[in-house]
């Protein structure tokens, strides 16, 4: 039975390469994840302690920096060398062209004591004493820096100033290399740029002959609580456990779409192995005829399904390997860090191996179980060829109370709010249409195929009749496309609804001309004063806020604060000013206060000039209670708080000066805070939704070796259907049927097949966006389901373009033979 079963693989070549592929593809994808992952897990080992080469113990804070104060104590103490506070942050540099060099930039302080320093020097040398300034190499060869030249460097703490260039370093692929500048300042030139109080942590080196765990003890007596002493190889782990705690997330989204892939892939090879085994009904039932046993025949074909399987599984990890290595090269190309290289290790091999193995085999299971249930005896009538088998009504009513409670889990998770009914409504339907596919996959399709029966008459409805004839098969191969395409859809719908919800949020919220933000951090604190002063502006205003007592406090402008107010209850919107403010109408219903009270915030008194209503908040839950908020003047929420600091500063032009000079004044100040950015309305309206584009297009593309897959299956269906009606094609060609109306009946088929699983995906994927946008809605937020009828479109197009080069092969293998050869195939 062996040496017949690799025979028989060998005369079946092609139709096991058709069904092989699929298994390839799906591999592939793990395999490319599992190396490229491990390939980032290998280069996080190798970069921890990077910048820890000469450092034997280190201060860590717990919750406040750690004070200027405390690394003198820590020199101080008997058996330290050399001691350094050390913080990273943001920070930015203006170019040589007067204009902030692109990308998020790294600040960081650099030990001035040579015993601790640590980076790769380039040219020149570390920073001594402050003032003095090292970049990474990359940006002093772009914008043209030399060394002992000024370069302008500004933070959070205020307007550029100028440092001097003493050096580049080497900082590619470690944890500071994020696609932007490396700034390296002294450590307090750095605590300033970054306007932070104190540093991260304390380096310390200790001197010879001096034990790290006394040494530890020692510091620990000094620093006392609030902070932590680690040794040289707690420093270490903790480095490689960030490191790969991002990247185990990484791996597992990765994972996560790569498992939808072998999902799809499982899909088709069932079906592509039902199929090639109702071929062979006949000769299995000859085998059996001839004294093979079913136990046999069952063995046999599970063999040639685990040949098929671990030979597809070598080919996908092979494809793999190509995967990962352009997924390195796109990531590089990005200038995403990831350096590392590509880490092929046995058990990836392995577990690939017995993945696609085990797939397959679990795929075919079920159709090599049938295929030993004929008799023998049915090889001697025509009973041999399997007949097409309904769907039984306990599946049926299975589908149907499955689909329903999915279809009501998703409306129902609108109402609640609750995350997991989305997922759980989108899981159950799509399990619905795969129990109830053989009944709703044919109507579809007759459906669908009434407009082709009117343009194209008989060959469409030939077209037609093949594939309904089995309802099975044809639904398994559609179910396979509702997967992929289902999931694109609801990406896309869902990414369309949040960003018409932000755009409606900033149309509603933001009422002014021009928008100064900040980049990676808060705004520099001088910069709303100096917009301000210009003549040119009429409106600047800081976006700021903050909880006390329980109550959020919001800076307001008189000129603007009505944008966001949905009504009045009581007094005067217009009077809000200095010692006076506008409480919303749930905080004055809980604290009893009504207009013309004096209330105490944040220890101060105000009267209270209105009561209001607001939207919510614009993109994030409120920190308080909903309607817990009081909002004042921009002068006496910077006497509360003087030290906060907005992202925002909305800006508006002053009474008759055109948009365009007073763009010119903001520029004029923006351009000496390296760590902002000018934009109008629509820059930030871009700036926000942005992050939702990035992802959709990333996600798409990691979904479209799934429907490749499924479109895979589609090909492999009518390939094999097309052979399993060599006689009756003939038939028809002898009656009079072109080639052109044999190919276009295929391609036919073909399309209606993908066809009825796009539209079942695009609903499936709506129905899930439904449901998620009825999630964000309740729990805050103006959003609501948009359709993005062109993307949808799009989606049905490819996939009917798609069928038609997927038909093909299989039109071009019904028309090689000829007539009369056909007419006496078995």
């Amino acid at each position: 039975m062996i040496r017949l079963t690799l025979r028989m693989m060998r005369a079946d070549t092609l139709r096991l390469m058709l069904s092989s592929l699929a298994v390839v593809l799906g591999v592939a994808f793990v395999a490319g994840t599992l190396i490229f992952t491990d390939g980032m897990r290998q280069g996080a080992y190798d970069r921890a302690g990077t910048f820890d080469r000469h450092t034997d113990l280190a201060v860590y804070a717990e919750r406040t920096p750690i004070p200027p104060a405390l690394v003198e104590k820590v020199r101080a103490v008997d058996g330290v060398r050399a001691a350094d506070g050390e913080l990273t942050g943001t920070a930015g540099v203006v170019g040589s062209d007067g204009r902030p060099v692109l990308g998020f930039a790294v600040l960081a302080a650099i030990p001035t004591d040579p015993a601790l320093q640590s980076y790769d020097v380039v040219a020149g040398r570390l920073p001594q004493r402050p003032g003095e300034l090292v970049l990474d190499a990359p940006t002093v060869a772009e914008e043209g820096f030399t060394l002992g030249s000024p370069v302008n460097v500004g933070g959070s703490g205020g307007a550029a100033r100028p440092y001097t260039l003493v050096g580049t370093v080497d900082v590619a692929g470690t944890s500071r290399d994020v696609g932007g500048p490396f700034i390296g300042l002294a450590g307090p030139d750095a605590l300033a740029v970054a306007a932070e109080k104190g540093y991260g942590r304390i380096m310390v080196a200790a001197a010879p002959g001096v034990p790290a765990a006394e040494l530890a003890d020692r510091l620990a007596a000094v620093t006392g609580a609030g902070v932590t002493v680690k040794d040289r190889q707690e420093i270490l782990d903790a480095a490689v456990e960030d490191a790969v705690r991002d990247l185990e997330q990484f791996n597992l989204f990765l994972l996560t779409f790569a498992g939808i892939s072998v999902v799809v892939a499982g899909f088709v090879i069932a079906n592509t192995f039902a199929i090639m085994l109702a071929q062979r009904t006949r000769s299995t039932a000859l085998l059996r005829l001839v004294g093979a046993t079913r136990g046999q025949v069952f063995r046999a074909m599970l063999l040639e399904a685990a040949v098929t399987g671990l030979v597809a599984s070598a080919l996908g990890v092979a494809a793999g390997t190509g995967l990962a290595v352009g997924m390195d090269a796109l990531m590089s190309a990005f200038d995403v860090p990831v350096s590392g290289g590509l880490a092929v290790t046995a058990s990836t091999v392995l577990t690939c191996l017995l993945l696609g193995t085990a797939l397959t085999v679990g795929a075919a299971a079920v159709p090599a179980w049938r295929g030993t249930r004929i008799a023998p005896v049915a090889a001697l009538t025509d009973a041999a060829v399997q007949p097409t088998r309904r769907a039984g009504r306990v599946r049926l009513a299975a589908g149907a109370l499955v689909f329903g409670s999915g279809v009501a889990a998703l409306v129902a998770a609108g109402s609640s709010g609750q995350v997991p009914l989305v997922a759980a409504g989108g899981v159950l339907t799509f399990f619905g249409i795969v129990l109830f596919g053989p009944v709703l996959v044919p109507a579809l399709v007759r459906v669908l195929g009434w407009p082709a029966r009117r343009l194209f008459g008989a060959t469409a409805g030939l077209a037609v009749a093949n594939a309904v004839r089995n309802p099975r098969r044809i639904a398994a191969t559609a179910t396979a496309l509702v997967i992929g395409i289902g999931l694109v859809s609801a990406f896309v719908v869902g990414a369309r609804s949040v960003k018409t919800g932000i755009e409606r949020a900033v149309d509603q919220q933001i009422g002014v001309d021009f928008l100064v933000t900040g980049i990676g951090g808060g705004l520099p604190p001088d910069l709303a004063d100096e917009l301000a002063a210009r003549a040119e502006l009429g409106v600047v205003h800081e976006q700021r806020s903050r909880v006390s007592g329980g109550v959020e406090l919001r800076s307001a402008h008189p000129a603007l604060v009505g944008r966001t107010l949905t009504a009045v209850d009581a007094g005067d919107a217009g009077r809000l000013g200095p010692g006076r403010v506008l409480v919303h109408r749930e905080l004055a219903r809980a604290k009893g206060w009504a207009v013309g009270d004096t209330v105490t915030l944040a220890g101060r008194p105000f009267e209270v000039a209105a009561v209001v209503v607001a939207d919510g908040p614009l993109l994030a839950g409120s920190p308080v209670p909903a309607g817990h908020m009081v909002d004042v003047v921009d002068a006496d929420f910077t006497r509360l708080f003087p030290a906060e600091r907005g992202y925002l500063v909305e800006v508006d032009p002053a009474a008759g000066v055109p948009a365009e000079r007073a763009r010119g004044a903001v520029e004029s100040v923006v351009t000496r805070y390296p760590t902002v950015n000018l934009m109008d309305q629509a820059a930030y309206k871009k700036m926000l939704t942005g992050t939702v584009d990035m992802l959709l297009a990333f996600v798409t593309a990691l979904l479209g070796l799934a429907v490749v897959i499924a479109l895979v299956g589609v090909a492999n269906t009518l390939s094999l259907s097309v052979v399993e009606r060599t006689r009756e094609n003939a038939v028809l060609r002898a009656v009079g049927l072109t080639r052109g109306r044999m190919r276009a009946m295929l391609a036919v088929e073909a399309v209606l097949m993908a066809l009825v699983g796009a539209v079942l995906g695009v609903g499936l994927g709506v129905g899930v966006s439904a449901g998620a946008m009825a999630v964000v809605a309740r729990l805050g937020g103006d959003f609501a389901l948009v359709m993005p009828w062109g993307q949808l479109g799009l989606i049905l197009g490819v996939a009917v373009l798609a069928a038609l080069a997927a038909s093909v092969l299989p039109a071009r293998r019904a028309l090689a033979r000829p007539v009369v050869e056909s007419l006496g195939a078995e």
